[in-house]
């Protein structure tokens, strides 16, 4: 059974011989994908695996779609490639970055024959292909192999459940730069590690419709702080260094700063399936979180966003203090 559609190439092979059963996983693969059709080609298939520079294979594609899902926040993402894995960055208005880091024993095999390889990709596309069976077949995990052939060939996924083969061509484009952060370990001032679930409670609990949201970290009370301030009053949450849910405090100085909550919002994606997190502050004020990730096979992979700080509101916050002086 096999698809060309405008850009994009799918073909299903029927290693069980249920004819019935393939002909609706093509429907179901079809209709999953038609919503980002044009940004993949093909070349018809047939490829040796000696051409690819890249031959990636994983025995649950679950595992790597559900990394990507903690990114998943734009349409477009930067992949690089290297022999220590793949990093996964997506960016927006050029002040919020997100990385997913995937290294390569968290494959079962990982192949890498260049020194760097970088391309740009449609993450719809890759996120639909990725769940194009949507766990079709009950307790059978859809096995994965990423294959890729160098600059501007398209990436290549194999995908395999209950005895049903596909195969999907996604189309790679020229990379854009990606920003430079500069965020380095050296220049970090503060940093905290604490339990994800007291964080996911933390922001149920806040005003996150707020336009910022307060990051204060300090070597004294109130420590950890997480603040919102909106027209009906404001809110806090609070971490002692010496809580259950604190595993690591380091902090030299107390900074307190604040961040546009729609650049903040995007990060509870990997939030939501991570059992650690790591909150950094550098001397400029730009945030890091950093989210451990565990994958169903007790393999850990990392997700970290970069944020820098809303100087409009630091600004503003700056006018509002010389007024009042000057008033008193």
């Amino acid at each position: 059974c096999e698809f060309h559609l405008p850009g994009l190439h799918l073909k299903y092979q029927l290693l069980d011989r249920q004819l019935q059963r393939g002909w609706l996983l093509c429907v179901t693969g079809g209709r999953r994908v038609t919503m980002s059709l044009e940004d993949t080609t093909s070349d018809g298939g047939g490829d040796k695996d000696d051409e690819y520079i890249l031959i990636a294979k994983m025995d649950n594609a679950k595992n790597l779609s559900n990394i990507l899902k903690a990114v998943h926040f734009k349409e477009m993402a930067t992949c690089f490639l290297s022999s220590n894995g793949l990093k996964v960055t997506v960016e927006d208005y050029k002040c919020v970055q997100a990385n997913a880091f995937v290294q390569a024993g968290v494959f079962q095999e990982f192949t890498f024959s260049k020194e760097s390889a970088t391309f740009k990709i449609n993450l719809n596309v890759l996120m639909d292909c990725l769940n194009i069976f949507a766990g079709n077949t009950p307790g059978s995990p859809t096995a994965l192999k990423m294959c890729y052939a160098g600059y501007g060939s398209p990436l290549v996924l194999m995908l395999e459940e209950g005895g049903v083969m596909t195969d999907c061509r996604i189309r790679t484009f020229e990379p854009d730069d990606t920003l430079d952060f500069n965020f380095t370990s050296a220049n970090v001032v503060n940093k905290v590690i604490l339990h994800s679930e007291c964080l996911r409670e933390a922001f149920s609990e806040l005003d996150l419709s707020n336009e910022s949201l307060e990051v204060l970290m300090s070597p004294d009370s109130p420590y950890l702080r997480l603040s919102t301030f909106g027209y009906i009053g404001s809110s806090h949450a609070d971490y002692p260094k010496d809580s259950d849910v604190v595993d690591c405090f380091e902090c030299r100085q107390t900074q307190s700063n604040r961040y546009k909550v729609s650049l903040i919002k995007p990060s509870t994606r990997a939030l939501q399936i991570s059992s650690k997190v790591s909150v950094r502050m550098d001397t400029r004020g730009f945030l890091s979180l950093q989210y451990m990730i565990k994958n169903e096979d007790g393999n850990v992979c990392f997700v970290e966003y970069l944020c820098g700080p809303d100087e409009d509101i630091e600004g503003a916050d700056d006018e509002e203090d010389r007024a009042w002086t000057e008033q008193t």
